[in-house]
């Protein structure tokens, strides 16, 4: 890779180094081409994208940027995990890992915070961005419906007693 290539990767990754919500830092301890292949995918399914790069460019590329603390971890074989949804990637790249040993995961940063592994474990438990909309609109709705059923009960606790009246009058 001549200069001008090196310089344009460590451009192209600052941009995306400044523009996301996670990034997990994990070792490749001799992951065969089928499995880094699964591992993209896996990523890429859950909104995010894997990089492998020379860690001196990638230590390069996150200079002045806010996961800059994380320059430390960029030793030995390593594989990036990013996505801008602050959960994506480190769900993604925790749930590969425990189904392979071979991916360990080292740690990361999410935003300005640096997270060590358990960190990165702690963050993939959290609910994604879909699940907490959901359960915010499920209790936006839940008090709408209680006022509709208690809107709707007296009307209808009027309805079954004269039912019950005409019923006995059916009987007389």
């Amino acid at each position: 890779m001549d200069r001008a290539a090196k310089r344009e990767l460590i451009d192209r990754l600052h941009g995306v180094f400044d523009d996301t919500g996670v990034v997990v830092v994990a070792h490749n301890t001799g992951m065969v081409a089928a499995q880094s292949a699964e591992f993209r995918r896996v990523v890429k399914d859950a909104g995010g994208s894997v990089k492998v790069a020379k860690n001196k460019l990638v230590q390069l590329a996150i200079k002045d940027t806010a996961i800059a603390d994380i320059s430390d971890l960029m030793k030995g074989p390593t594989i990036l995990a990013f996505s801008k949804d602050p959960i994506a990637a480190a769900k993604a790249a925790v749930a590969y890992a425990k189904g392979n040993e071979k991916l360990v995961i080292l740690g990361g940063a999410m935003g300005k915070t640096r997270l060590d592994a358990k960190g990165v474990k702690a963050l993939a438990e959290l609910p994604s961005l879909d699940e907490l909309r959901a359960k915010l609109i499920g209790l936006l709705n839940a008090p709408a419906t209680k006022i509709a059923r208690t809107i709707k009960e007296p009307g209808g606790q009027l309805a079954r007693v004269i039912q019950a009246k005409a019923a006995q009058g059916d009987a007389a």
